[in-house]
């Protein structure tokens, strides 16, 4: 049985993956635009590996909301 945990885990991952693809893509494009949206992307990405430095076996509630939190950014 999946719980809640799980879920969120796989939703985490596969939102990490999408950001990680855009990444990766704007990388080779040295415009400003794809820099500042690199930078971001980054950001995003720096702070999902913040909220997950304890791993997932300790997530707190609180930490489960600020994971929710990202995934409803934009």
């Amino acid at each position: 049985m999946i719980t809640r945990t799980d879920e969120l885990k796989n939703r985490i991952e596969a939102r990490k993956h999408e950001l990680l693809a855009k990444y990766n893509e704007l990388k080779a494009d040295s415009r400003k635009e794809a820099i500042e949206s690199r930078d971001k992307l980054k950001t995003r990405l720096d702070e999902i590996e913040d909220y997950l430095k304890d791993g997932w076996d300790n997530l707190t509630d609180n930490v489960q909301e600020k994971l929710n939190r990202w995934l409803d950014k934009n």
